[in-house]
């Protein structure tokens, strides 16, 4: 295996191995066709650049590791420092091959490699594991493992001991070390990132960036000499998050051009860039953004970094969605239909009361809610966000009886019950801050942020008190679901440690409850990650349930996540984030496509309006299954104003489309309405889709495949139009005349 050839799906990778140095990323893209091992050969040999003048005399070829020492005078691969008399960092690394292997991967059908790397000066080893799934998913990391001789070290490094054990990763192969000759061979870790390069024509980048309450806004620039480098030290990913690196041939959208596509599968710090070198190499790169002396590693220890997700489509952004939502689906941890919930926040906030809970969960059961979910506010003494947190009792004055009345209740109602819960978090105004001073992040006067601190799970104790809670009240209560809360930045202390240790109680409370589903909230789309998805059934996509606002951040965010992760609910006229009244047909529409929800005081609406919530519940149990199992398609519109989404089913049997308005359109007849994704050659039936009231239009007439006609018993009924999928994704349909902040909806079935 000289030569390995990955491919799958339309992509495919191609990797130099032969010789003694790091093997060299030959190709990553297309996929290539049928290869042998002369044609390889060819390839490999034939990829080999020139030697430029005023340069390196050997000619300058790309690893999947590359550092100074071999004249890549870009981000280097690695970086690391070895304390101590005669030890230095790795600006001298000379990594040599040892092997190349063929493992078996834990996903069936997916090819998999380990490369092994070793530098015997430098005294470290780096296995390189790489991934290539059925659906064209391109994953790797690194372990780096610390080869050094302890019995060589300095015998006068200060006592290790005085250090903290939990700055390795969990998988560290070795303890802390327990004398000072190990700890002075201890190797401090600056950076051990994924680096893939990109084709010159890939001129394009796209990443993103936000607020709260407006996450996932995208933001386009040109690849131009230099680094694009995006950092986050939130301690969580942040609602400015990067979340994709893309880089594409100029102009790329939703459904054209090539693309190229990176992240990180990490839910603390990092980094991703792309790259475009003076040398000739454009690349794009991914890791853990590291604090100096933040993972060290002894002697005889290993650290893995986090996986980087890589995913290339010559079909823009919706051929990486192609791949990632079945990949993804092919892993993920959710096991049933996801039902419609009601969350208590936006209907009651901190206001618990037993009867007004009662009614609340009676008339969710009347419109067709399956799960009911107990907001903030249940625990001892919380009366408002600046107090209690890390006091996981059930509050004793709000709640005399416990949960047990409104959970028996809720359950009597045929719905299951949720509860909310900040593990991560603490209060300085709480009896475990007060008994527990040392279990806070940071000194005694850090920053505060929504009046609490951030609870140091890598303290064995506070990791141990915050699991038993969440135990006890797991055990004594029939809770299915836990919306699992995260409203601060760190500002403090190692984001390295606090992440692993959140993975391990995610972990070990999911192995104790295999029934438990847990929905990931960050203050909204704070922490949206691959790392965080393997370990949840739900994400909350932001704290805002405007649907204007949504629109966009649903649009951008199933990019990478398929949408029955992405909670997305139907909240009051008014939003509370913005202020901005919208009509509940427009509220319904956008809270249709996605793991659907309520987060309103429905003991307010009125019975039209409850009718057309129960109406619009019963459309989404008809369509989840396709919802939640088709392929996510995004029309590029011509007029930023009007936009055309939908999902389409896995055999293109049918497809949900939404016609959404975000604002006034440009022209008085707008772009026709074309529909993608649908099989050329099959034809369908396009009709609407009314959720209650019809959307707004502005206009004299609708376009005529849109005109009603009397039916049978004298109603109105839209038998719609048949046409072949090549017509109504190349010629389209006219659109009805939305006005702004409006959205219809259209099925469409294919006829025989």
């Amino acid at each position: 295996m000289s030569i390995p050839y990955l491919r799958a799906a339309g992509t495919s990778l191609v990797l130099d191995a032969r010789g003694t140095g790091v093997p060299v990323i030959v190709h990553w893209g297309a996929d290539l066709g049928d290869l042998d091992a002369d044609l390889l050969r060819s390839l490999a040999d034939a990829a080999v650049p020139a030697i430029p003048p005023s340069s390196i005399d050997v000619p300058l070829r790309l690893t999947l590791l590359p550092t100074l020492a071999e004249g890549w005078s870009g981000r280097p691969g690695i970086s690391a420092f070895r304390p101590g008399p005669g030890r230095s960092g790795t600006a001298n690394l000379a990594l040599r091959l040892i092997g190349v292997t063929s493992v078996d991967a834990a996903q069936p059908g997916t090819q998999a490699l380990t490369i092994s790397l070793a530098d015997a000066a430098a005294e470290l080893a780096v296995r390189t594991e790489i991934e290539f799934t059925v659906e064209g998913v391109l994953r790797l990391r690194h372990t780096l493992t610390n080869t050094a001789d302890p019995n060589t070290a300095d015998p006068n490094t200060a006592d290790p001991n005085t250090a903290d054990p939990n700055t390795a990763t969990p998988n560290t192969a070795a303890p802390a070390p327990a004398s000072a000759a190990l700890a002075s061979a201890a190797l401090e870790l600056g950076s051990l990132d994924i680096i893939l390069p990109v084709p010159d024509r890939a001129g394009e980048l796209l990443d993103f960036t936000g607020l709260w309450t407006h996450e996932r806004r995208p933001q386009r620039s040109v690849l131009r000499h230099g680094v694009w480098s995006r950092e986050s030290r939130h301690g969580r990913p942040g609602h400015d998050d990067p979340y994709l690196m893309v880089a594409g041939t100029p102009g790329f959208g939703f459904r054209s051009g090539e693309v190229w596509a990176t992240h990180l599968a990490w839910s603390g710090d990092k980094r991703v860039w792309a790259e475009s070198s003076a040398l000739g190499y454009s690349v794009l790169g991914s890791g853990e953004l590291l604090a100096p002396g933040e993972v060290q590693v002894p002697s005889g220890a290993s650290h893995t970094t986090p996986w980087t997700v890589a995913v290339y489509s010559a079909d823009g952004l919706d051929g990486l969605s192609a791949r990632l939502h079945p990949w993804i689906r092919s892993w993920s941890t959710i096991a049933s239909a996801r039902k419609v919930v009601l969350n208590t926040w936006e209907a009651v906030y901190f206001d618990h009361d037993l009867p007004t809970l009662k009614r609340l969960a009676e008339t969710a059961a009347r419109v067709g809610v399956e799960r009911f979910v107990l907001d903030d506010g249940w625990f001892t003494g919380r009366t408002d966000d600046r107090r209690a947190l890390g006091d996981w009792f059930v509050d004793p004055v709000a709640w005399p009886g416990g949960l047990h009345p409104l959970v028996d209740h809720v359950q009597k109602l045929g719905m299951d019950f949720g509860l909310w819960v900040e593990p991560e978090m603490i209060s300085l105004d709480s009896d475990v801050a007060r008994e527990h001073p040392d279990w806070l992040l940071g000194a005694a006067g850090a920053q505060t942020w929504r009046f609490q601190r951030a609870l140091d799970l890598g303290n064995p104790a506070a990791f141990d008190w915050v699991a038993a809670r969440l135990t006890a009240l797991l055990t004594e209560y029939p809770i299915a679901y836990l919306k699992w809360d995260h409203n601060r930045d760190l500002l403090v202390g190692s984001a390295h440690r606090q992440t692993t240790a959140l993975y391990r109680l995610l972990d070990v409370l999911r192995a104790a409850h295999p029934g438990l589903e847990i929905e990931s909230c960050a203050s909204g789309g704070a922490r949206i990650d691959l790392g965080i998805l393997e370990r949840v059934d739900r994400v909350w996509t932001s704290d805002t349930n405007d649907p204007l606002e949504r629109q966009q951040i649903q649009r951008y965010t199933s990019v990478l996540v398929p949408p029955e992760y992405l909670g997305g609910h139907l909240g009051a006229a008014t939003a509370h984030t913005t202020g901005r009244t919208s009509e509940l047909s427009f509220r319904l529409a956008t809270a249709l496509f996605g793991s659907a929800g309520i987060e309103w005081d429905l003991t307010r609406a009125s019975d039209e309006e409850l009718g057309q919530i129960a109406g619009w519940i019963g459309s989404y149990k008809h369509f989840r299954g396709l919802l939640h199992t088709g392929t996510v398609v995004r029309a590029d519109p011509s007029d930023p104003a009007l936009e055309l989404h939908g999902v389409v089913a896995p055999d293109q049997s049918s497809a949900l489309f939404a016609q959404v308005a975000l604002a006034a359109p440009s022209a008085a007849l707008p772009e026709r309405m074309r529909f993608p994704g649908l099989a050329p050659e099959r034809r369908y039936r396009v009709a609407p889709l009314t959720l209650g009231a019809a959307p707004r239009a502005i206009q004299d007439a609708p376009p005529a495949w849109l005109a009603g006609v009397a039916g049978a018993a004298g109603e109105v009924v839209f038998p719609g139009v048949v046409l072949s999928g090549a017509v109504l994704a190349g010629v389209g349909l006219p659109a009805p005349l939305l006005a702004p902040e409006q959205a219809a909806l259209y099925t469409v079935d294919a006829v025989k």
